[in-house]
């Protein structure tokens, strides 16, 4: 399935490394990626007394379901040290679903897409990027037609350009 959208965030360690790592070990272990936005930085939303945070989007194909898609990407967050203790903290790494194609699922354990894509600038920049004309499939905008009435005010600072090549591991 094409169409699947991963935000990846961190804001320990070493922030680009950490993604590089990331969007390795999804390519090993779920899926190839066939595009990435640039990496943005923005202040924590949420829980703001803590580091900045390093953003990218890449969108993958994978033949996956959603349940198995969570599966890997929390696996590959222990795998690299993730410890989860409190809500909106610190963390090494974040791998969220934002769209698997036009899928809607609600289960206890996952959303998707992802319940407040529309309200993150981080993540509607990066959206916009790789893919501005792409629908929510619950309210029908678009990617720009989102980012245009997102009221998230934090800068979102693109830090490293996208390569030609299409390499966010280089």
């Amino acid at each position: 399935m094409k169409g699947i959208y991963l935000l990846l965030g961190t804001n320990l360690g070493e922030r680009k490394e950490n993604l590089k790592i990331a969007s390795m070990k999804i390519e090993e272990q779920v899926g190839q990626i066939l595009n990435y936005s640039s990496i943005y930085e923005t202040a924590a939303w949420g829980k703001t007394d803590q580091p900045n945070f390093y953003n990218a989007v890449l969108e993958i194909e994978a033949d996956i379901s959603p349940e198995d898609l969570i599966k890997k990407c929390l696996l590959i967050e222990k795998e690299m040290g993730r410890k989860r203790i409190e809500k909106w903290a610190e963390r090494l790494i974040d791998i969220d679903i934002l769209y698997m194609d036009d899928w809607i699922v609600k289960t206890n354990d996952l959303r998707i897409p992802h319940p407040r894509i529309q309200d993150r600038a981080f993540t509607l920049i990066p959206m916009n990027e790789l893919n501005k004309t792409f629908k929510h499939p619950i309210f029908l905008k678009t990617q720009h037609e989102l980012l245009k009435s997102c009221s998230d005010n934090l800068k979102v600072k693109k830090i490293d350009k996208k390569k030609p090549e299409g390499d966010l591991r280089a």
